[in-house]
């Protein structure tokens, strides 16, 4: 099957198109399987903004990532579906860690800890609520460096994000924490 004037171009030609780089393959690969990416998306993350945002990472990863894709080994759309089981299994990850955070958090204040240990648990309450708040993708960013204890660079590759984007994400992530910490306890010591 071949474009025809009227018509989309054919899978086959997307896919060519795709991995050759060409920025009118990933407009057509979007609009041909964005619909199926976003449903595998909500289906296995049960939340539409969840599944909004890992859609939109699927399609970036990919585009980053083309030169890992043959269109004549396989279709495009399957290769995406591939890319989107993995992002969905960080996604998932992330919520497991979050949850665990929490609970271990929580754990932690029900039990109560020895004195001195008080304003560090505060503090990690306080990360942990705060890192929820920050936005993706610099949230999965300081929680693989300071919780995984990954590389920057390992987090660029394993995101497909510029090392210096990952940098800036991680300072001004800090900076943001360091102000949060400060209005909770009060120190204005820097």
């Amino acid at each position: 099957m071949t474009t025809t004037e009227s018509g989309p171009p054919a899978p086959a030609e997307i896919a060519k198109g795709f991995a050759d780089g060409r920025e009118d393959s990933l407009a057509d690969a979007y609009r041909r399987w964005s619909k199926l990416v976003f449903t595998l998306c909500l289906r296995a993350l049960g939340d539409r903004g969840d599944a909004e945002d890992v859609t939109q990472q699927v399609f970036v990863s990919a585009w980053r990532g083309r030169g890992s894709f043959d269109p004549g080994t396989g279709e495009l759309g399957a290769w995406l579906a591939g890319v989107a089981r993995h992002r969905i299994a960080d996604r998932l990850a992330e919520r497991y860690r979050a949850q665990r955070d929490q609970a271990a958090a929580a754990t932690l204040a029900e039990q109560g800890v020895a004195p001195g240990h008080d304003e560090l648990l505060v503090d990690r309450v306080v990360i942990a609520d705060e890192l929820d708040r920050i936005e993706e993708p610099r949230r999965t960013i300081l929680r693989l460096a300071f919780y995984e204890d990954q590389t920057y660079p390992q987090i660029a590759d394993r995101l497909d994000l510029p090392l210096g984007t990952v940098k800036s994400h991680v300072r001004r992530g800090l900076l943001h924490l360091r102000d949060r910490l400060k209005e909770v306890t009060g120190d204005d010591a820097s």
